[in-house]
């Protein structure tokens, strides 16, 4: 069962809630995809879920992992690696994605397998690592402002046209 931000405590739910909002978001995204008729809603969806995806894995890999690896290595070391080549798959579809259009070869199956990882990334993260941060009453608030700093400044320099 996926974690809910609203049973969070206090000192995991900022950074916990965050992280649950972009999950929920880009699934949101993926599922709008699949009813997407034409063209330019279907690149709106893609452009918007590759931004979305972009910031939230520079955020984890910049101030999120960073810390859970800091504060319980022998607990989230190898959930943390596992973080980190699923963010590497789906950076790689991205980057596809970025240069494509939509009606390319493979643009819409591109998009429903970074959704299929996405979907499962999320369902680790929330499931496994969510909760042991829980359990272990890792206080996280420390990360909530970097985070949303480091995730605006992405959010600018993708909009700008910038590699974040």
């Amino acid at each position: 069962m996926a974690m809910n931000k609203t049973h969070a405590p206090a000192a995991q739910k900022g950074v916990l809630g965050m992280l649950i909002d972009d999950h929920r978001e880009v699934q949101a995204l993926f599922k709008e995809f699949k009813s997407a008729k034409d063209d330019a809603k279907k690149n709106e969806i893609v452009q918007h879920a590759c931004m979305a995806l972009t910031a939230h894995a520079e955020i984890e890999e910049k101030h999120f992992y960073p810390f859970l690896r800091k504060a319980d290595p022998d607990t989230f070391a190898d959930m943390l690696d596992e973080g980190k080549v699923e963010h590497g798959s789906a950076k790689d579809l991205i980057a596809l994605l970025k240069g494509m259009k939509p009606g390319d070869d493979l643009y819409d199956a591109r998009f429903t397998v970074l959704g299929e990882f996405t979907n499962h990334h999320i369902t680790e993260e929330e499931d496994e690592m969510f909760s042991k941060v829980v359990s272990k009453d890792i206080d996280l608030r420390e990360l909530e402002a970097p985070m949303l700093e480091t995730k605006k400044q992405s959010m600018a320099a993708q909009k700008a046209g910038k590699k974040p």
